[in-house]
């Protein structure tokens, strides 16, 4: 049986749940990523978020800044998707794109420009460790250089994904691991040489 994930999304509202404290992480995160990510000329960055849910990481914190800020929030789920969309309208963001696609199928990002910041909350968890390896190396295709990559993940696990993101040219800026709590976030710069050719075929698919 496939996972309901609206009603996964409910666990986000749960006063002191580890998913809502990671949301607040993320966001915290996002916030310093937006100030230390590079830039167009006059300050506009580009944000993808992969599987992005309802966008509740992404849309309050983008409602925050200058407004100087544009978004593709990938999500497959159709309800989150609408959600996502309703909340872009009530915070008034007309610049960002809820697109109801496939997040692990590379044809989804045919024609996106390379984003200042990525999120990738809530992939590596359910996905294999062959899907892993292939995502991180994925990465470097959809960020500018300098940009900055934002990931989940809980327990041990984390660290191989640290060590994947060194190997593809990622510079680790912050990685938040509580003593009482099973999820990790790191924060990661795209510093290295490395610059795969356009995505193509499947990055990763659901367990």
């Amino acid at each position: 049986m496939s996972k309901d994930w609206v009603e996964w999304h409910e666990f986000y509202t749960t006063p002191g749940s580890p998913l809502g404290r990671r949301l607040e992480v993320v966001r915290r995160d996002l916030r310093r990523a937006l100030s230390a990510a590079p830039g167009e000329p006059g300050g506009t960055r580009r944000i993808i978020s992969i599987c992005a849910g309802d966008g509740r990481d992404v849309l309050p914190v983008i409602a925050e800044h200058d407004r100087r800020v544009s978004a593709l929030l990938v999500e497959l789920d159709p309800t989150l998707a609408a959600r996502a969309r309703e909340t872009a309208d009530d915070l008034l963001l007309s610049d960002v794109d809820v697109r109801m696609a496939d997040a692990g199928d590379a044809r989804t990002y045919a024609g996106v420009q390379p984003a200042h910041i990525l999120l990738t909350c809530g992939v590596f968890g359910n996905v294999d460790a062959a899907d892993a390896r292939r995502t991180v190396a994925a990465l470097p295709a959809l960020l500018v250089p300098g940009g900055i990559a934002i990931w989940t993940r809980a327990g041990d696990a984390s660290l191989e994904l640290r060590s994947l993101f060194a190997e593809h040219g990622f510079t680790e800026l912050s990685f938040t691991a509580p003593d009482d709590a099973p999820f990790r976030v790191g924060m990661h710069r795209l510093a290295g040489p490395v610059r795969p050719g356009p995505l193509t075929g499947r990055l990763f698919t659901f367990r």
